[in-house]
């Protein structure tokens, strides 16, 4: 039985859709039941899981040998590193006593880090509280920064008319598509031949840095578009609108802060293995361009 955490999101979907369509048993876990019956329909079993509740992870995970894990997301937590330790604690301890033999993590890059990465610093204690369990094999995804996080720049594209952030011009990020990730998840646990504790970096197809990417995006919606790195004191408010709780806000910025100086960053040398297929350009076209467009026919 294959446990699937975040299953309703970026990762997890793709990874419980890969390993479905080759027959696995699929366990799906997810806040809303709704969003996980889509899954039951190709064979899956859903179990409703509050992250947050050490009795229903564990419950959640019981009968598991393999799983894709990772912290679901809650911007608008008061304490996000609160809820993070106790997301990971519940998940350690659940695939401690279920006695799973291997584990995909969804990481990050800047997990190597111990603090002043932000939220990623979550993912450092998850990645050190797995790999603290005795007879559990663990590959940690080190993965680079979302494409699915440019989405955001679509209303500030609406409305400003630029592309705009905290990331400084110069700073070329390791982009990489969600789904790729999802897929290569699916493909450790189909086949779960990594033995102790790994970790392994997924780049995406090239490094790129945001003047270039707002070209790319440009060229996409048919719109030409230059770039702005934007004060955190002018970030602060506008994010928070978006829904993000102040402390989250903080910690982003801290993420976007530890880019900019290089403390969180890719450590391997690039290679086919941490090389991911879909290009910033496919992306632009296949998801960027049809949301923007899709609002820009609402608004």
């Amino acid at each position: 039985m294959y446990i699937i955490t975040g299953a309703s999101g970026k990762t997890g979907s793709v990874a419980a859709d890969k390993l479905l369509a080759t027959g696995a048993k699929v366990r799906v876990l997810g806040r809303d039941a709704k969003r996980l019956e889509r899954f039951a329909q190709k064979g899956a079993e859903i179990a409703v899981t509050d992250m947050t509740d050490a009795a229903s992870v564990k419950k959640a995970f019981a009968g598991g040998q393999a799983a894709h894990v990772l912290i679901p997301p809650n911007l608008t937590a008061s304490d996000v590193r609160t809820y993070q330790e106790l997301v990971t604690d519940n998940i350690a301890a659940a695939v401690r006593e279920n006695r799973l033999s291997h584990a995909v993590v969804v990481s990050s890059t800047g997990a190597d880090q111990p603090n002043g990465t932000g939220p990623v610093v979550g993912l450092y204690k998850l990645e050190k509280k797995l790999w603290a369990i005795d007879g559990l094999n663990v590959m940690s995804l080190r993965c680079g920064y979302f494409m699915e996080n440019l989405l955001a720049q679509v209303g500030i594209i609406q409305s400003m008319g630029f592309m705009a952030g905290p990331v400084r011009e110069e700073v070329p990020l390791p982009m990489i598509a969600t789904r790729d990730i999802g897929d290569v998840s699916a493909e450790l646990l189909a086949k779960p031949d990594f033995i102790g504790k790994q970790t392994r970096e997924l780049l995406g197809p090239r490094h790129v840095a945001y003047p270039e990417t707002a070209k790319i995006i440009g060229a996409a919606i048919g719109k030409p578009l230059t770039y702005r790195k934007v004060p955190d004191a002018v970030l602060k408010p506008a994010m928070m609108q978006m829904g993000m709780s102040s402390n989250m806000v903080d910690l982003m910025l801290e993420m976007f802060e530890a880019l900019n100086t290089g403390h969180m960053k890719s450590r391997e040398a690039r290679s086919a293995q941490n090389t991911t297929p879909t290009t910033l350009e496919t992306f632009a076209a296949e998801v960027f361009a049809p949301v923007y467009r899709g609002k820009a026919a609402g608004a």
